[in-house]
């Protein structure tokens, strides 16, 4: 299971890296929290949302307000019914103009072959200073 859990993990994100987020969007449970630790008012992909349609809406919004130049899953472990993943990523804000580079944790919550439970630990001070220009 742990396996299973880890190659649905890696296949998110191939589909990220494809621009293919209606396959992400599909690997979610309807009841589905995805959330990126932080608030909302510092930078607008900061927050909770919920199922597809939340997990759509994510990624509307990372597209409309980042340009990454690097995004990369580096380290996959599994225990129970989670997996987490350290990674890192260097981007650049689109309204100013300024980068930002963070590592980061997420950590997937699946349940039935399904996520339940996205959350991500990353520098959200540097993520908001970029924001602010």
């Amino acid at each position: 299971m742990a396996q299973a859990n880890i190659t649905l993990v890696q296949s998110l994100y191939a589909a990220f890296g494809r621009g293919d987020i209606a396959v992400i969007a599909k690997a979610v449970t309807p009841e589905a929290t995805w959330e990126i630790v932080g608030r909302g008012s510092d930078f607008p992909t900061l927050g909770r949302r919920q199922g597809p349609a939340g997990v759509t809406d994510f990624f509307q919004v990372v597209e409309q307000n980042l340009s990454f130049s690097e995004f990369s899953p580096k380290e996959f472990y599994a225990v129970e019914d989670k997996v987490f993943v350290l990674g890192h990523y260097a981007t650049t804000v689109k309204k100013t103009g300024k980068p930002f580079a963070s590592d980061w944790v997420h950590i997937f919550t699946i349940r039935g072959g399904k996520v339940v439970r996205f959350v991500e630990f990353t520098d959200t001070a540097s993520a908001a200073a970029a924001y602010r220009g």
